[in-house]
C-alpha cells in the first residue's frame, strides 16, 4: 500500500463518490480471473485494489470525525501493525 495513492484516492471520493472506486475495485477483481494474465500484472492489480480499500476506509475514518491526516496515519498504523504479528 502506498499511502500517497491512498491519500490521493481519498481526495477523488471526496470531490466524487465512493461508488466510482467501489465499481471500480469490482471490474478489477473481475479482472485478475483473466487466464493470461502474468504474476506481475495480478501483482499491479492487486496493488490497485488493496490501495483502493484503503481509500475506502480512510474515507470511513474521516465521516466518523477523523481529519485526513489522523486518519491515514490510523489506518497506515493498523496495516503496519498486522504486518508485524
Amino acid at each position: 500500500m502506498k499511502l500517497p495513492v491512498i491519500k490521493h484516492l481519498t481526495q477523488f471520493i471526496e470531490d466524487n463518490d465512493q461508488d466510482y472506486i467501489i465499481e471500480t475495485i469490482e471490474v478489477l477483481e473481475n479482472l485478475t480471473e483473466v487466464p493470461s494474465l502474468k504474476d506481475e500484472e495480478l501483482d499491479v492489480i492487486g496493488e490497485l485494489i488493496s490501495n483502493m480499500y484503503g481509500a475506502l476506509e480512510v474515507q470511513k475514518l474521516i465521516k466518523e470525525g477523523a481529519t485526513q491526516k489522523e486518519a491515514l496515519n490510523g489506518f497506515m498504523k493498523r496495516v503496519l501493525g498486522s504486518i508485524d504479528k
